[in-house]
């Protein structure tokens, strides 16, 4: 699976955290995008739209990004049409955002858990998949039909 780990000014420290944590774990390619290509300062919006860019473009599986709470993270990502992101701050969240909302971004909040947590939540929703048969299907495929519905 590959995976794209990415943090704004207060979050790039977890970011890189996760990243460092997540290059242990076999069968995962991972790459560190928080810093800008041009190396121009950024808000977190551009990060996740870089982030969710490269999700959609099929170079990466999932994402995750890290900010001072995750929310404004998680709202940025959510502006891309076709990203489902979900903030997560326990594990059982994050479990339910890849089986329930098949969620191709997790955020995370570097002021709000600590690194220890945050890497048990980055498991927990690794270990989870989405089932396209299961009793959330139909609810993942409404969130796609609002989201044609209001794309540009």
């Amino acid at each position: 699976m590959r995976i794209v780990v990415a943090g704004d000014s207060v979050g790039v420290s977890l970011s890189e955290v996760l990243a460092a944590h997540l290059a242990t774990c076999p069968g995962l390619e991972v790459t560190e995008m928080s810093r800008s290509p041009d190396g121009a300062g950024e808000y977190y919006a551009n990060i996740a739209e870089r982030v969710g860019q490269a999700i959609l473009a099929g170079k990466f599986d999932r994402g995750i990004l890290c900010c001072g709470t995750g929310i404004g993270m998680a709202i940025s990502a959510n502006k891309v049409p076709g990203i489902r992101a979900a903030q997560t701050h326990d594990t059982f969240s994050a479990e339910r955002a890849a089986k329930s909302n098949d969620a191709h971004i997790i955020t995370l909040g570097a002021r709000v858990v600590g690194t220890e947590l945050a890497k048990t939540i980055v498991n927990a929703w690794l270990a989870s998949d989405f089932d396209p048969q299961g009793p959330s299907a139909k609810n993942v495929e409404a969130i796609g039909t609002l989201d044609a519905k209001y794309r540009r």
